[in-house]
């Protein structure tokens, strides 16, 4: 289906790189309808399923400061993320070593373990790629990759 047909779009677009912007807005909402219908199942937002892959990828313990630098929405509210995820074990917070001023976050085992079994969610995930062949979707990484690049 078109972007035109998705928004009900009756007017053409002012230019074809407008209508790129709007489908770009229109395609994240999807995305992110989607993962969070698939994260549901296990009780978690895509933003804290963002949090704990970032710690299980982290070898040694992070602050709120770099979780919220590496994650995908840097927008969102770091700090309540994390005290959810504590609440619901899948986190643990100490005092920093090197600066008793910081906090450390880890993943817990709980965590771990949640995200091993979510991990079987990237097929459920890969499912919306299911009319793009390989290629095409490192054109698109390319072309999205290169969309950011002109705001530098």
């Amino acid at each position: 289906m078109s972007i035109e047909k998705d928004i009900n779009q009756t007017k053409p677009f002012i230019s074809e790189y407008h209508k790129a912007i709007i489908n770009i807005q229109f395609t994240h909402s999807w995305v992110v309808g989607h993962l969070k219908s698939v994260m549901a199942e296990y009780d978690i937002t895509p933003h804290q399923y963002n949090i704990l892959r970032i710690l299980r990828g982290s070898k040694n313990p992070i602050s709120i400061l770099n979780i919220k630098e590496r994650m995908l929405d840097q927008q969102s509210d770091a700090s309540r993320l994390v005290e959810r995820l504590v609440i619901k074990g899948l986190v643990h917070k100490h005092v920093s070593q090197k600066d008793r001023r910081l906090v450390d976050i880890t993943i817990s085992d709980e965590g771990l373990h949640l995200l091993h079994t979510a991990d079987s969610l990237n097929d459920d995930l890969l499912k919306i790629f299911s009319n793009i062949t390989v290629k095409e979707a490192e054109k698109l990484n390319n072309l999205l990759d290169k969309f950011r690049d002109s705001q530098d």
